[in-house]
């Protein structure tokens, strides 16, 4: 196969060829020829194959840590490695997960809610869909995943809404996935959700930045594509648009830019942008996105300790320095409240732990430039650790002014290690979060994710307890997080992952659509997670945590097939960090 022209202007690591049109024109037509085939396939085979998979990704495991450890230059058996084995395991849970929800359609009934099943006050119906079993409560104790489902949903109606891609007369489709960049897992996940939720057989289009772990992908879910249920391909502009707007490609999903999905649906350059200012879109198929967004962390104030202070500083950095910074819900505004007395120690607890945190490879394009961006916005931004042969400096931009609502910082998500953090003016706790609820949702870019940070003797007093309950209901995001970084809400699989619904193609923000929700509810609104304040023992991801690696491989294992012995196997680097 010969190399085309049109590579991304950035260096890659054994680039592979790009896939010719006449290969992607025999997959997409290979690909019609069994979408048939694939809704009709008996639910034994489809558990059987998610099994093989998982076989698959375990064989593959330490393959895939290292390819990923390569490409974004880090080195197998550091803290850093230890987040791709927490990807593992996410696949791993996300396939059981699916198994568990077809064993349920096999045996006639729709997949099963672990859950109460709830009414609020204003008739939203919402369903508790983690902890899934004991093992979830034993090892994510305190922990709670709702999905609350659009309004109009009726509680003795629920079931109604979920798997009705199972029912009969369901046409079979096929779908484009454009694969995420950052982190390969988000490809399984995307997959996962298209080929078992929507009943959709699939090509999948690398990402040029992660497109070496595709032979690692083909391997481990080889069943899918002996069967003729999965194609894979490579490339770039070219091959993407020829397939978005191929006859024989039904829908599309991506997990990516806003940019890419205003290319792809209104065209590029100044013809894509006039066009999209008109509403008028060259693409009209069915097109499901989660585009990032600035993501805020809502501080609520509280009496809290110095080894709270210190807890929930090196929270929210864990939370940035994850991946270097290039996750999709990655904090990108601290909210806090003024008048608060720890306002200024929070901040200062976490230029220390950034302080002595190292920092690590920005191995994502363009990650200088856009850092360069704001720190040439905010001269008064505040750096740590080294930069300079491809690091990039953690960087801090506190006091920004809540009221600017052209600040880049509030307009644009810096794709690097780069975080700011504003304070608002209130009389009152409630007043507090009513306004950075209003910050968050007319302010902010996007809707993708959010977090509530409180403390348990704040929630003690009944109006304020009230106000957080009004705050989650009230925030327009996909995820709301209390206590929890949203991240949990994507590694559950039960809850739902994606913008919150309303945004149109001309101002996608976020995107549209969810992805894993593997109890296949059709109709759901956001999810919301709940945690301890506090977590005993230390969470893996803190930069501080002295076994990261050995626990994070072992709960790859875990989360493949649990058991007694492998919990045990846990306990012990999960103490010792």
């Amino acid at each position: 196969m010969g190399r085309k022209t049109g590579r991304p202007a950035f260096p890659l690591l054994d680039p592979i060829p790009f896939t010719p049109l006449a290969d992607l024109e025999a997959a997409v037509s290979e690909l019609n020829s069994r979408k048939e085939a694939w809704v009709a396939l008996g639910l034994d085979t489809k558990i059987r194959m998610l099994q093989q998979a998982q076989a698959g990704f375990e064989r593959i495991g330490s393959r895939w840590v290292a390819e990923s450890c390569r490409r974004k230059g880090t080195t197998v058996g550091s803290w850093e490695a230890a987040e791709e084995w927490m990807a593992l395991g996410n696949i791993q849970r996300i396939l059981r997960m699916t198994a568990r929800s077809l064993t349920d359609l096999r045996r006639g009934r729709t997949p099963r809610i672990p859950g109460p099943v709830t009414v609020r006050g204003d008739g939203q119906v919402v369903a508790q869909v983690f902890p899934v079993d004991h093992w979830d409560r034993v090892l994510y104790s305190g922990c709670t995943g709702e999905v609350w489902m659009e309004p109009g949903v009726e509680r003795a109606r629920l079931a109604d809404t979920q798997a009705v891609t199972y029912r009969e007369g369901h046409p079979g489709k096929v779908a484009l996935v454009l694969g995420a960049g950052n982190w390969g897992n988000l490809i399984v996940g995307d997959l996962v959700s298209k080929l078992f939720v929507e009943q959709q057989v699939a090509v999948l289009k690398l990402n040029p930045v992660n497109e070496r772990l595709g032979p690692l992908l083909a391997e481990a879910l080889e069943p899918f594509i002996r069967g003729g249920f999965l194609r894979l391909a490579y490339g770039g502009v070219e091959q993407v648009l020829h397939l978005a707007h191929h006859r024989g490609v039904d829908e599309l999903h991506m997990t990516g830019s806003e940019a890419v999905y205003n290319a792809i649906v209104f065209g590029p350059g100044e013809e894509g942008r006039a066009r999209r200012q008109r509403g008028e879109r060259i693409l009209t198929k069915r097109f499901t996105a989660e585009l990032g967004s600035v993501s805020p962390v809502i501080v609520v104030p509280g009496p809290w300790q110095d080894q709270d202070l210190r807890y929930q500083a090196e929270h929210l950095a864990s939370m940035l320095i994850a991946n270097a910074g290039f996750n999709c819900l990655s904090p990108r505004v601290i909210v806090q409240h003024a008048q608060w007395n720890l306002r200024r120690r929070l901040l200062e607890a976490l230029r220390d732990v950034l302080r002595r945190t190292p920092t690590r490879p920005a191995y994502y394009p363009n990650a200088a430039r856009i850092q360069a961006e704001f720190v040439e916005a905010h001269p008064q931004a505040e750096q740590f650790g080294a930069g300079g042969e491809g690091h990039l400096p953690w960087t801090l931009i506190a006091e920004l002014d809540p009221s600017r609502a052209d600040d880049i910082c509030f307009t644009t998500e810096p794709w690097c290690g780069l975080f700011s953090e504003t304070a608002i003016e209130a009389a009152s706790l409630p007043e507090f979060l009513e306004k950075a609820v209003a910050l968050a949702n007319d302010t902010l870019a996007g809707t993708l994710s959010c977090n509530l940070v409180v403390h348990p003797a704040t929630l003690r007093d009944p109006s304020c307890a009230a106000a957080l309950e009004r705050a989650v209901a009230n925030l327009r995001y996909g995820t709301v997080g209390v206590n929890r970084w949203p991240l949990w809400g994507y590694a559950t699989g039960t809850t739902t992952w994606g913008a919150f619904p309303g945004h149109p193609p001309q101002d996608i923000q976020s995107g549209t659509g969810v992805v894993n929700n593997l109890l296949m509810f059709s109709r759901p609104q956001k999810s919301v997670i709940r945690g301890p304040f506090r977590i005993l023992p230390r969470p893996p991801f803190f930069p501080s945590h002295l076994q990261h690696y050995a626990l994070a491989e072992r709960l790859a294992g875990f989360e493949r097939s649990p058991s007694l012995s492998r919990l045990t196997g846990i306990l012990w680097p999960a103490l010792r960090g």
